[in-house]
């Protein structure tokens, strides 16, 4: 049996082992993709992003506990920090939500980002397409969390959480700066902390001076994950939003774009190597960045230059 007829079937196994394939840039895990992607479109995204120290591996912990508990299916796909010395990610998936780990309508991923800008693993469509075709009906994206650069998560997700904390002083600032348009929804964690009250009213402020929505109007929750608090809340929220997507036609929307985004990288992803294979084959690309190294070409004609000896 073909791998891709085993992820459809659910086997865990195969859903790993394409993962692993997929993340090291194998042949055969494209070929499985093609397979694959007929029957993927049927799950519904979720990112989760925030800053480190948030709590938001605790929080997508607690919310898929919420789901199982109404039969949905999950899949968790957490991208951690690359390590500098394996290029592994520094937290894995055995050391995470271990209560789901024997559940088996629960399957959780750790990827490293490996340096990919944005907070999102290079492969992470990719995998959220395998959890799709393997038939999980809530996809959970939980991201690095390094500021501004998680606005990339929005490309994937359907419904975009972030979350907050109080008490980290520059983090609204952080969130003005740059990932406030992106909310669908907004949650202050470790809401028994004080200052929760003052970090909803400065969410609520910005978003009155903000350029708003004619569609909708992010709600704020507040939780404190650790000890289950508002998670059925706000689980509800994600739902509610879903069921907005809906009935407006958005959700149709956002899968158009996430197609377009992904059509774009892979695009250019190929294009460049398919260059820069020819050109290091033929010795063109060292006798360009020597030429460039030694100011005899400046970098931007040399570029024009490339790309008109490629036919371009």
């Amino acid at each position: 049996m073909e791998i891709s007829d085993r992820v459809r079937a659910g086997d865990v196994r195969a859903m790993a082992r394409l993962i692993s394939l997929i993340e090291n840039g194998f042949p055969e895990a494209t070929s499985a993709l093609k397979g694959l992607y007929p029957f993927t479109g049927q799950a519904f995204i979720v990112g989760i992003t925030g800053p480190p120290g948030s709590g938001k591996s605790t929080l997508t912990d607690q919310l898929t506990q919420e789901f199982r508990r109404h039969g949905r299916t999950i899949g968790i796909v957490a991208v951690d920090p690359t390590s500098p010395f394996t290029g592994g990610a520094i937290l894995a998936d055995r050391i995470r939500m271990q209560r789901h780990s024997l559940d088996g309508g629960v399957f959780i991923r750790s990827m490293a980002t490996r340096g990919h800008l944005g907070g999102l693993a290079k492969a992470t469509n990719d995998v959220v397409n395998v959890l799709d075709a393997a038939g999980k009906e809530v996809i959970f994206i939980e991201t690095v969390g390094v500021g501004q650069d998680e606005v990339e998560v929005v490309k994937t997700a359907h419904t975009s959480i972030v979350v907050t904390v109080p008490g980290l002083g520059d983090d609204i600032q952080a969130i003005k700066a740059g990932i406030l348009e992106i909310a669908d929804i907004f949650v202050v964690n470790k809401a028994d902390r004080e200052g929760a009250d003052k970090t909803v009213a400065e969410l609520k402020a910005m978003m009155a001076l903000g350029p708003g929505r004619s569609d909708w109007s992010p709600p704020i929750f507040k939780t404190v994950a650790i000890e289950e608090e508002g998670i059925v809340e706000l689980a509800q929220g994600i739902l509610a939003h879903q069921a907005h997507l809906d009935q407006a036609g958005v959700r149709q929307e956002r899968q158009r774009e996430r197609s377009h985004a992904l059509f774009l990288e892979l695009l250019q992803e190929r294009v460049t190597r398919r260059l820069l294979e020819r050109a290091a084959a033929n010795g063109i690309l060292e006798q360009t960045i020597e030429r460039i190294a030694h100011r005899d070409l400046d970098p931007y004609s040399a570029v024009d230059e490339f790309l008109e000896k490629a036919g371009f």
